[in-house]
C-alpha cells in the first residue's frame, strides 16, 4: 500500500548542516544576536537564504511568538535630505509614540543592499512592523519580514506583497501638467508641449507621473515630443546634465517643464542660472513635490504637495486594525498655490 511521504520540517541542525556551521550559531542569526556572536555578515546572509528557501517560516514566527511584544516600530526611508521624506519620518515618528510605539529610522540612500541589511537589522530589534518606504524592492523586503513572522507594509512606492500606500501619482500629475499648460498658454499665448524631467522610468510613481503628463497633453489636442521626456534619475546632478545634453543636441528647449521632484528641481535650476539658456525669459515650470522656498525661485511656478498626513493615517490605521483588506490606498495630492493649498 501506498503512503504519502510526510514532509519533515526543516530543523536550525538541518540549517547547520547545509550552511556548514554549528546549530547555535543558526540560532544566534535567526534571533538577531550574531553580531554579539561575532559572527560574519557573509555567513548570516547565507544563513538567512537557507532559511528562508528550506521555508523555515513558520518555526520563525512561532519562536517571535513565544516572545513577548516588543512596541518597536521600523521604517527604512531612501532620503533624509528632502522636505517630504523628512515629513514622513517626522510624522510617522509622532504618530508611533501617540501609540505607545518605538520608532526605529534609518536612511538607505536608494542603495537595494543597504535596504535588506536595514530590514534584517530592524527584525533583530523585534519590531513588531515594518514600513518600506520608497523601497526599491520592497517585494523582497515583504518575503523577509514573512520569513520572520513580522508584519510590513509599503509606503510611496508600491509592492505586491504587503499592503500599499502612496500617492495617486496619475491624477496629480495629471492636474499638474494641466495647471502648467494653462500658465504656458496665459503667458506665451497658446499652449506649448512641455518636458519632463526627473526620475526613474522604471519605478512604478515616476511612470504614472509620465502618464499624466501625456494624458493632460491629449486632453488639449497637444503633442507630446518623446525626446522631451527626460527620466534622468532624481539626483540634481543628472538633471542638470540631462538639460545640458538637450539643449547642445536641439537647441532652444521648451518654456514649460514638469519636475518630477523638489531633488531634480535644484538641478534644473543651476542648470537654468549656470546655462543662461532662458535669458530675456523664464521657464513656466510645476513640481511634482513641495517646498515653500521653491515658490521664489521662478515665476509661476505650481507645485504639488503629497498629503504626507493621509498618508500614514492609512497606514497607522492597517497598524491599528491589524490587517487591511485593501491591497493599495492611493491618497489625492493636495495643489499648492505659494504657501497655501488651493
Amino acid at each position: 500500500m501506498n503512503q504519502d511521504k510526510v514532509t519533515k520540517k526543516t530543523t536550525i541542525y538541518d540549517l547547520a548542516e547545509l550552511a556548514g556551521t554549528s546549530a547555535s550559531a543558526v540560532s544566534a542569526v535567526l534571533n538577531g544576536n550574531w553580531k554579539k556572536r561575532r559572527i560574519s555578515s557573509q555567513l548570516a546572509e547565507r544563513i538567512t537564504r537557507l532559511a528562508e528557501e528550506q521555508g523555515y517560516a513558520v518555526n520563525m514566527q512561532a519562536s517571535l511568538l513565544r516572545r513577548e511584544k516588543s512596541k518597536i516600530i521600523g521604517m527604512i526611508v531612501p532620503k533624509y535630505d528632502n522636505r517630504y521624506f523628512g515629513s514622513i519620518v517626522e510624522t510617522f515618528e509622532t504618530m508611533a509614540r501617540e501609540r505607545g510605539l518605538f520608532p526605529i529610522i534609518t536612511c538607505t540612500r536608494r542603495d537595494p543592499e543597504l535596504e535588506i541589511e536595514a530590514a534584517r537589522t530592524m527584525l533583530s530589534y523585534q519590531v513588531e512592523w515594518l514600513i518600506s518606504t520608497g523601497a526599491t524592492d520592497p517585494d523582497r523586503i515583504t518575503d523577509i519580514c514573512s520569513a520572520a513572522g513580522v508584519r510590513s507594509l509599503n509606503l510611496d512606492l508600491p509592492g505586491s506583497k504587503a499592503p500599499s500606500i502612496i500617492s495617486d501619482n496619475f491624477k496629480g500629475a495629471r492636474e499638474l501638467t494641466r495647471r502648467i499648460l494653462i500658465n504656458s498658454e496665459r503667458k506665451l499665448g497658446a499652449a506649448h508641449p512641455l518636458l519632463f524631467i526627473g526620475g526613474r522610468g522604471s519605478d512604478h510613481n515616476t511612470a504614472e507621473r509620465v502618464r499624466g503628463f501625456r494624458t493632460a497633453h491629449a486632453d488639449v489636442g497637444v503633442s507630446v515630443d518623446e525626446s522631451h521626456i527626460l527620466t534622468c534619475g532624481y539626483a540634481p546632478e543628472k538633471a542638470e546634465s540631462s538639460l545640458q545634453a538637450l539643449a547642445a543636441s536641439e537647441g532652444r528647449l521648451p518654456d514649460g517643464m514638469f519636475v518630477n521632484s523638489t531633488i531634480s528641481l535644484e538641478g534644473v535650476m543651476r542648470w537654468i542660472k549656470r546655462s543662461g539658456h532662458y535669458v530675456g525669459r523664464s521657464p513656466v515650470i510645476g513640481c511634482f513635490d513641495w517646498d515653500p522656498f521653491a515658490a521664489l525661485l521662478a515665476d509661476e511656478i505650481e507645485m504639488v504637495r503629497q498629503d504626507v498626513q493621509g498618508m500614514l493615517d492609512a497606514v497607522f490605521g492597517i497598524i491599528d486594525q491589524g490587517s487591511s483588506s485593501e491591497t493599495l490606498i492611493q491618497i489625492p495630492p493636495v495643489f499648492m498655490e505659494g504657501d497655501a493649498p488651493w
